[in-house]
């Protein structure tokens, strides 16, 4: 997701879009652990998803 896109969206939908991508996240570490993952690379799109989302969630809070 564009960062234009997050900065447009209020900080209750970022804090529920991270709270899904965490979720995404741990079910693919989960699934690497055992060997099912189809797309490694997923899990450096949704880190850095993350620290887009905690970067402007934590601009609109100061």
């Amino acid at each position: 997701m564009k960062i234009k896109d997050i900065r447009e969206l209020s900080v209750a939908e970022i804090e529920k879009k991270l709270r899904d991508m965490r979720d995404e996240l741990l079910n693919i570490n989960i699934r690497k652990t055992v060997g099912q993952v189809e797309n490694t690379g997923r899990i450096r799109v949704l880190r850095r998803d993350i620290a887009r989302f905690e970067t402007v969630k934590s601009q609109k809070n100061a």
